[in-house]
């Protein structure tokens, strides 16, 4: 491919990436690539930063017929896509964490406000060390959004 398509698919992207939502930006890049045939995909890769695996889904979805009836408007994603819960992929995870935070509670036990003496990052440290793959963020929303 030319550079001055490149260059001209680079400059389209860059005015309407703001706008996007990935599920558009993942169409938008299949359109042009097909446009262009043979090596668009490579090229709307280069000029736009996205994979050639995020362009060959957009033009699987085009030729499916998802991009207006099978994938809802309002959804991004399939029903299944995305990350899967920590929780989900470690459930032990939350145990471990109720072992670590339960000798160093205060409060009334039978109040859903109680407190520990140990920092989210010791937390996930220690969690570390036990082998659960958890950062320091993921334990405060897990301390904040469940009952322990």
């Amino acid at each position: 491919m030319d550079a001055e398509a490149e260059q001209s698919i680079q400059e389209k992207y860059q005015l309407l990436s703001a706008v996007f939502n990935e599920r558009e930006r993942r169409l938008w890049a299949a359109v042009e690539a097909g446009q262009l045939g043979r090596g668009g995909i490579s090229t709307v890769a280069r000029a736009t930063g996205l994979s050639r695996t995020t362009i060959h889904q957009g033009l699987s979805e085009l030729a499916e017929g998802r991009s207006g009836d099978g994938l809802k408007r309002d959804r991004v994603r399939t029903l299944g896509g995305g990350r899967k819960a920590v929780t989900e992929k470690d459930p032990q995870l939350l145990a471990s964490l109720e072992r670590l935070v339960e000798p160093t509670t205060r409060g009334d036990p039978e109040s859903a406000l109680r407190w520990t003496c140990k920092s989210t990052r010791q937390l996930a440290e220690a969690l570390e060390r036990a082998g659960h793959a958890v950062g320091r963020q993921k334990v405060s929303e897990l301390l904040g959004s469940v009952d322990i």
